[in-house]
């Protein structure tokens, strides 16, 4: 072999190496793409995983604030028309009153004039929810309905510890007492 060929040979040799490098290289190349890729994948997965969190505590942040402030809005209007109702118990007081002082005289015109607008005036308090507590006589007390202003003694003894008068009735707006009925008791 003359070393001519020797260096066509070893030039040969070369040049395969060298191909066998580059698919070697190319192998190498893909692999290393294929991991940036995965990696970015994976990045990308985490970030979509946080933002989806972050959008669920989002929306159920907003779900519980709307639901607040429909609630504050209710509790708004019962205390308005609360605050109204107490105001107008009162003059509902000293309407009966005024009718049961007209029903002493003989003037029954006047009378039932008053009662018509009494009428209406109840009504219409009825109808924004307002409601009377019935306490009576022989009823038994209970701290937790009634106030108790006096206690005198008993005239039988199954009225003993229980209500013997109403001074003032008591009202309820809805299932809440504006006003606690004022009573005496039995001692």
């Amino acid at each position: 072999m003359s070393n001519q060929e020797n260096k066509d040979r070893a030039l040969e040799n070369d040049f395969q190496d060298q191909e066998f490098d580059n698919e070697t290289f190319e192998n190498q190349e893909e692999v290393v793409e294929e991991q940036v890729v995965g990696n970015k994948v994976d990045k990308l997965n985490e970030e979509l995983d946080k933002e989806k969190n972050n959008f669920l505590r989002l929306f159920a942040e907003f779900e519980n604030y709307k639901k607040r402030t429909s609630k504050e809005r209710i509790e708004l209007f019962s205390t308005a028309s609360r605050e109204l109702m107490t105001a107008l118990l009162p003059i509902l007081d000293d309407f009966e009153r005024g009718l049961n002082e007209i029903e002493k005289s003989s003037d029954k015109d006047l009378l039932q004039g008053m009662q018509l607008i009494y009428n209406k005036f109840k009504t219409t308090l009825d109808q924004k929810g307002l409601k009377e507590l019935e306490v009576k006589q022989g009823d038994v007390f209970d701290a937790e309905i009634h106030e108790a202003i006096s206690q005198i003694p008993a005239p039988s003894k199954k009225l003993k510890g229980k209500i013997i008068d109403v001074v003032e009735k008591g009202y309820k707006l809805g299932e809440t007492i504006i006003r606690f009925p004022k009573v005496v008791l039995g001692n």
